[in-house]
Formats: structure tokens, C-alpha cells, sequence
């Protein structure tokens, strides 16, 4: 189980990576912009310093997770810390696609489940491997 459990971990992880990529690094791109529903380059260049800002905060979730990665697959003498890290970190992902799904319904479903669903089976995998 704890392999599993820190697989799914580093998925969420690493999709957390991609979203700072492309919220911080990638916003002004059409291809990136049209993909988060924005019209315009107007709209992107609007949005762009919140996004850039979302995404520093994705990409810190993610080095959380990895950093928990590390902990229980490294040390011995800190699992503990590790999986309260994975816990923390994917809860957190977990949380804000809630929070993304209650703010626009049926639009933001599929962003939901892309952010929510590995961070859930990363946190319900935790929780038993831990356990």
C-alpha cells in the first residue's frame, strides 16, 4: 500500500507542476489561456498576475508532497513527518478542487476531477499506508 500511496502522490504532484507551469510560466500563451476559458489575450493579460500567483501556490502543494515522498521512502526514522506532509499537501489539492467544483458548478467539473481525484486516492491511500 505504500507504494501506491506514494505513486498517486507524486501524480498529484507532478500535476501540480504542470498547473505552475502553465498558470506562471505559460499564461500569456493562447493554447493556455483558451484552455482555462479565458476570450481574449485581453482577458489573459488581466488574469495574468493572479494566475502567476496561483500557480507559485500550486507549485509549493507539490514540493510539499515530493518532500513527504522523500521523508517515507528515504527515512526510517521520520514516517511520521512524511505522510503528515503527503497528507497536508494532497488534502490541500483535494480542498481547492472542492472549492474550484462549489464556485462554477458543471464548468469547472472536469478541472475538478483532474486536480481532486489523484489528490483523493493519494490522501485515502496515505491514511491506510500510514496507518
Amino acid at each position: 500500500m505504500t507504494a501506491l500511496a506514494l505513486i498517486l502522490a507524486g501524480i498529484a504532484g507532478l500535476l501540480h507542476v504542470l498547473f505552475f507551469k502553465l498558470e506562471s510560466l505559460d499564461w500569456r500563451k493562447p493554447k493556455t489561456w483558451k484552455t482555462f476559458g479565458l476570450a481574449s489575450q485581453e482577458d489573459a493579460d488581466t488574469m495574468a498576475s493572479l494566475a502567476y500567483n496561483q500557480g507559485f501556490y500550486n507549485l509549493f502543494l507539490a514540493v510539499g508532497t515530493f518532500v513527504g515522498i522523500g521523508y517515507v521512502a528515504f527515512s526510517d526514522d521520520h514516517d511520521t513527518i512524511g505522510w503528515t506532509l503527503i497528507v497536508f499537501a494532497c488534502g490541500s489539492m483535494l480542498a481547492a478542487a472542492v472549492v474550484l467544483i462549489s464556485s462554477g458548478g458543471k464548468a469547472f467539473a472536469r478541472a475538478a476531477a483532474i486536480q481532486g481525484v489523484p489528490a483523493l486516492l493519494a490522501v485515502a491511500t496515505a491514511l491506510v499506508a500510514a496507518s
